[in-house]
């Protein structure tokens, strides 16, 4: 009996772990996905002897060290290219959006309205611990974007967040917007944490990307590595990246200041380094406290 109880434990012990590492590299595909095929843009430029960099985002679509950029190469050149191709080709502004069901749900704060104000002009100020950054929205160029960010701000899905990626080789951003990095959260580059793979509960498509450039004070959409997997993870970029970017992520704002908060961040750099994605978590806490929108 005690031998047979024995092997019951083992086969427990064993099962235990499959799951375990099952569950690991779930996260591990999820997290490739979605930190921002940023990544992938990067990696695709090394490879294509330099013809475009990636971002922070996907598992190939980040600008992270060069390593990383050259493994995940082939990835992240296809995912850019399927950004670019399938990208909704959408009359701005746009008087009707479609927003379509995603998962994981790091805060669920309902779907958009499907009927934007497009005649509108937005003004949004994100307050964070180091300060405000105001920033104008672009909704005459990324109607359906626009709306989305100030239903999430408007809802509180951004308040008590922390930006929880840092890009500072190739591809110069500060990446937030995941309701999972909570303000409490410790971040690590594990790859098993949730961290930088959660959605509002819906994504939709990309916009704006025709001729799309990425100068210091762009604030633009990370994405899934398709042209329709868009969510509330953005980033705002701190340093010229257009030739590292290419045209995959929708800008849809530009800072009008406090920019210089995030520079100052980018000087102190990362307590870690992403294995897989690039980039890492930065050393100075940024916590994002409260979106308010001002509309006229």
């Amino acid at each position: 009996m005690a031998g047979r109880s024995e092997r019951q434990r083992r086969q427990a012990r064993e099962k235990h772990r499959r799951q375990q590492e099952l569950r690991a590299a779930r996260q591990r595909a999820v997290r490739k996905r979605w930190l921002i095929g940023l990544t992938a843009v990067a990696a695709a430029g090394l490879i294509a002897g330099l013809l475009v960099a990636f971002l922070p985002g996907g598992s190939a679509k980040k600008p992270s060290a060069s390593a990383s950029k050259s493994a995940s190469a082939s990835a992240s050149a296809t995912a850019s290219a399927s950004a670019t191709a399938s990208a909704a080709t959408v009359a701005e502004p746009a008087h009707h959006c479609t927003y379509t069901k995603a998962t994981p749900v790091s805060k669920n704060v309902g779907l958009p309205p499907t009927t934007p104000d497009y005649a509108a002009s937005y003004q949004a100020t994100i307050n964070t611990n180091l300060g405000p950054i105001t920033v104008s929205l672009l909704n005459s160029k990324a109607t359906c974007t626009v709306n989305s960010f100030v239903h999430l701000a408007e809802t509180g899905f951004f308040n008590n967040t922390q930006c929880h990626r840092l890009l500072t080789s190739g591809i110069y951003v500060l990446q937030c917007g995941d309701a999972y990095a909570t303000s409490a959260t410790k971040l690590t580059c594990s790859t098993t944490s949730t961290v930088g793979t959660g959605t509002p509960g819906y994504e939709f498509a990309s916009e704006n990307l025709t001729n799309a450039k990425y100068p210091a004070g762009t604030v633009a959409m990370a994405n899934g590595g398709t042209a329709t997997s868009n969510g509330s993870q953005f980033f705002i970029v701190y340093k010229d990246s257009s030739s590292g970017l290419g045209t995959s992520y929708t800008p849809f704002a530009t800072v009008s200041s406090g920019l210089n908060i995030v520079q100052n961040v980018a000087k102190d750099g990362t307590s870690c380094t992403y294995p897989q994605e690039g980039g890492g978590v930065p050393k100075e806490k940024v916590i994002i406290d409260s979106v308010k929108i001002k509309k006229t």
